[in-house]
Parts: C-alpha cells; sequence; structure tokens
C-alpha cells in the first residue's frame, strides 16, 4: 500500500512538471523541439510531447520491471506462506499432543505429534513426547523408533534425548540399558547432577556395588547425594564388595578388596567384622590377629571378640593371654568371658575355662556359653553335668526361638 502511495505521488509529480513545462513554453509561443536520429530512421517531435512521452515510458518501465519482481518472488513467497501455515498448525498439533499426554490419550498423542514433527520448529519435543507416549501405551519398539529420531534432530552434546531414554528404560526396569546410555552421557558431561543419580540409582537397582563405589567420590564432589546419604552409600557399597569377595572364600581377593576401601570406611566397626570374619573363613585367620586386637582398642564389640575365639592361631597361650588382659577394663563382660573360656579350653585348662564360662553364664545366660560348658565338662569327663548344660542350652535356644515367632505374629510386625 505504502508502495502504491509513493508510486502515485511520483506520477502526480512528473505530470506536474509536464504541465509546468507546457505552460511555460506556450507563454514563449516555442512549443520546443526535439529531434532523435538513429540511422535512417529520425524522429522529430516537440519537447512538450516529448517530456510526456519520457514520463510516460519512465513509469511503464518502471511499472514493468515492478511486475517483473514480483512475479519472480511469487513462488518464494507462496512457499513462505504454506511454511507458515504448516509451522503453525504444527505449533498447534504440539499443544493438542501434549494435553493429550497430559489427559492419558497416549495414541492420539503420539499420532497427532509425529504427524507434524517435521514441520515444527521444535521437533525434538515432538519425538521426545511421542516416545513417552509410545511407551506409556506398551509399544517400545515405536519408542525407540522416536528416539531415534529425536537423536538425528539433537547434537551430540545435547543431554536431553540421553536423559530421556535412560529415564524411559529405568521405568522399565532396563537398567542395564540405562546404564549404557548414561555412561555415554557421562563422559561428555562428568559433574552432570541428574546423569550422576540416574547412574546411582541404576547401580542400586542392579546391585552393582563395584560401579557405585568407583561414582562415589563424583556424586560427593558434584553434591549429588548429601553427606549422611553419601557416608551411608559408601558403607553399603564396600560391604557388599566385602561380602561378593568373601562369597568366593580366596584370602588374596578379600585381601585386595579390602585394601580398596578408604581408611574411614575400614574404621567402621560393621566393615571391619566382615572382613575379618571373611579371612577367617577363607583359612587365613593369622593375618588379621593384630588387626582384630588393634581394632577392639579402637572399638569394643562383642561380635569381633567372637571372631578373636574363633581365630587359629600358632601360640594360643599368648592369644589367651592378650585377651585376659582386657578383664582389666571389662571385667564383666559376658562375651570377653566366653571368649576367655574358649580360648582356655582351646589351651587345655578346662579348670579356667569353667570359671570364666561360669562367670559368663551368671551375668548373661546364653546358648553358646551353655554349650561350651557341656563341652568342658565331657573333656573332665563329668556327664551328668555336661547334659544339664546341653540341656539348658536347649531349653534358651527353645525360649529364642518362640519369642522370635511371638515377635513376627504380632500384628504390629505382620503390618510392617
Amino acid at each position: 500500500m505504502r508502495n502504491l502511495v509513493y508510486f502515485l505521488a511520483s506520477l502526480l509529480c512528473a505530470v506536474a512538471v509536464a504541465f509546468s513545462l507546457h505552460g511555460w513554453l506556450t507563454q514563449h509561443n516555442d512549443p520546443g523541439y526535439v529531434l532523435i536520429g538513429f540511422g535512417h530512421w529520425s524522429l522529430e517531435t516537440s519537447l512538450t510531447v516529448f517530456t510526456v512521452a519520457l514520463v510516460i515510458g519512465f513509469f511503464a518501465l518502471y511499472s514493468f520491471f515492478r511486475l517483473m519482481g514480483v512475479l519472480l518472488r511469487l513462488p518464494g513467497q507462496l512457499a513462505k506462506r504454506r511454511s507458515s501455515i504448516k509451522f503453525n498448525r504444527s505449533q498447534e498439533a504440539l499443544i493438542a499432543g501434549l494435553f493429550d499426554a497430559a489427559d492419558g490419550n497416549w495414541e492420539s498423542a503420539e499420532k497427532v505429534l509425529i504427524k507434524h514433527a517435521a514441520n515444527s520448529g521444535a521437533p525434538l519435543l515432538h519425538y521426545l513426547t511421542a516416545a513417552r507416549a509410545a511407551q506409556s501405551r506398551g509399544a517400545l519398539d515405536k519408542r525407540d523408533e522416536y528416539l531415534q529420531k529425536a537423536a538425528e534432530q539433537s547434537s551430540d552434546h545435547n543431554l536431553t534425548v540421553g536423559l530421556t531414554q535412560a529415564e524411559l528404560h529405568m521405568s522399565e526396569q532396563q537398567f542395564g540399558q540405562a546404564l549404557e546410555t548414561l555412561s555415554k552421557l557421562h563422559s561428555i558431561n562428568p559433574g552432570h547432577a541428574r546423569v550422576l543419580k540416574m547412574m546411582h540409582q541404576a547401580y542400586h537397582h542392579i546391585g552393582d556395588w563395584e560401579g557405585l563405589s568407583k561414582l562415589l567420590p563424583s556424586l560427593q564432589q558434584n553434591k549429588v547425594l548429601m553427606e549422611t546419604e553419601v557416608k551411608l552409600l559408601q558403607t553399603k557399597a564396600y560391604s557388599s564388595q566385602l561380602k561378593k569377595a568373601a562369597e568366593q572364600n580366596d584370602a588374596e581377593e578379600i585381601q585386595a578388596c579390602w585394601d580398596e576401601i578408604p581408611d574411614h570406611i575400614k574404621s567402621l566397626p560393621g566393615i571391619a567384622n566382615i572382613y575379618f570374619a571373611a579371612m577367617i573363613n577363607a583359612g587365613a585367620g593369622k593375618s588379621i590377629e593384630d588387626g582384630i586386637i588393634k581394632q577392639l582398642a579402637k572399638h569394643w564389640d562383642a561380635t569381633l571378640l567372637e571372631l578373636y575365639a574363633n581365630l587359629e592361631t600358632d601360640n594360643l597361650s599368648r592369644q589367651l593371654q592378650t585377651a585376659e588382659q582386657w578383664l582389666a577394663v571389662y571385667p564383666n563382660d559376658p562375651t570377653l568371658l566366653k571368649t576367655l573360656g574358649k580360648l582356655a579350653q582351646k589351651t587345655g585348662q578346662m579348670e579356667k575355662a569353667e570359671q570364666y564360662l561360669l562367670k559368663s553364664l551368671n551375668i548373661e545366660a546364653s546358648v553358646g556359653v551353655c554349650q561350651l560348658l557341656g563341652e568342658v565338662m565331657l573333656r573332665k569327663d563329668d556327664k551328668d553335668k555336661a547334659c544339664e548344660y546341653f540341656k539348658r542350652g536347649l531349653e534358651l535356644a527353645s525360649k529364642e526361638v518362640l519369642s522370635q515367632l511371638e515377635e513376627q505374629t504380632q500384628p504390629g510386625a505382620a503390618q510392617a
């Protein structure tokens, strides 16, 4: 519209100039003379006519070229118009697809999103939402197809597609495939919080404690988990690794696993007890005697005392003397007294063993002490007392079993 106004204004100006020129020439009674020659051809006319013809010719040529420009641009404008219409439709389809997905109309959402994805300004969003819709209706092959198309629309360093893919795999309990994707994302951005958290969840679900233990420094450094959560996770991861190594019953493998554990984790009683128990079962008890003694000095523990009593050493007398030194600090510890009784029995000192075990029994009656006292009485050839202690041990064991059954049958326990 603006161009048309400019054109008409220019035309009027030209006509006004021509009219003014004609009036000026008329006043001088001289219409002017113009001669144009070309070869054998010549054109004669008045200045007024030539001026008017020149103006008309200029505007005719101007209009012609403008028209040609419009015609040349017309296909592009039409294509742009069609593209704009498709784009607007794709945007409407995206909104409709998101609403359908939110309402749970997965098939409808998937259909409308894929139909207009190619013309959208955000095809990635179309394909990712369609992949979620396909998985929600159980079409996993379609889900993978849409994820592949989304990957084609994304750059190599864009984590969006990979995160969505890993999330969908995890929701389908496909933790191995999720970890494969997450490992690639982790190599691209090692400090990405969501990638680290999802890797932690995947490792935890499949019980890959070795992989989880390697991930722990990154989880702590990037503050993906709270400090208390990291410590609990460390304890669980390293204890599970130790238990796995213990199943192999190979002392070298157990020791190698123990050497990889950080010192602040080694100092935890539960972790240390797993290591010592595994080494004893693997027949390497002699190598950990000093370690158990040092651990007991740091943390007095009944389970560790039991393990100490089960050590196979070359010097039983020294082992008993070491344990007797602890009596000065813990004179009424029933587990220590039981340990002393067992060690005295191993050294053949039956009177001393009986004294320790009776004192332990008087402080706290237990099946283990009754069992040991029965064995001591048999060694002393006192079968009546041996039977008495064995019987008492059976009674205690029966009471323990009944107590556990009662706890399990309580309404609160059943609900829990």
